[in-house]
């Protein structure tokens, strides 16, 4: 498990990606109207990779504790993309992240007995996920 779990991130930061790739198709998320808080795009290009890093070397390193949930959050983090970008269904998105968030605590439930480094190398990663949700309720409230 100690090598499969960091393989899982790339692959879900690949099918997440691609459900990004869907984001000007049809211009739908352009033309939302976004929190004055919404970050411009290549933020997101420079966040991402980095929280997908920490994921890799935190599933590495503590596998065997949080292994269970961390194949849970990561199946809700691909999802994410794919049901707000690429079905366009923000309501049903602001769901799968709430589960996301609950999961992810979880994990760090278990983190924070087991290592508090690699709970402080995953707390950036909750943070970016409140700070998501907060973008899609926006969206959500705003439109």
């Amino acid at each position: 498990m100690k090598f499969i779990l960091p393989l899982l991130v790339i692959l879900t930061a690949v099918i997440g990606s691609i459900a990004n790739i869907n984001i000007n198709a049809d211009g739908w998320y352009e033309e939302l109207v976004k929190s004055p808080l919404n970050p411009p795009g290549y933020v997101f290009g420079i966040v991402w990779p980095i929280l997908y890093l920490l994921m890799g070397i935190v599933s590495f390193l503590a596998a065997e504790k949080i292994w269970k949930l961390f194949i849970i959050q990561l199946a809700l983090n691909a999802a994410w993309s794919w049901i707000f970008f690429y079905y366009q269904l923000p309501i049903i998105a602001l769901l799968d992240i709430a589960l996301l968030m609950l999961v992810n605590a979880m994990i760090l439930n278990n983190l924070k007995s087991f290592s508090r480094a690699l709970f402080l190398l995953y707390l950036p990663y909750m943070l970016w996920l409140c700070f998501a949700a907060f973008l899609n309720i926006s969206i959500i409230y705003l439109n």
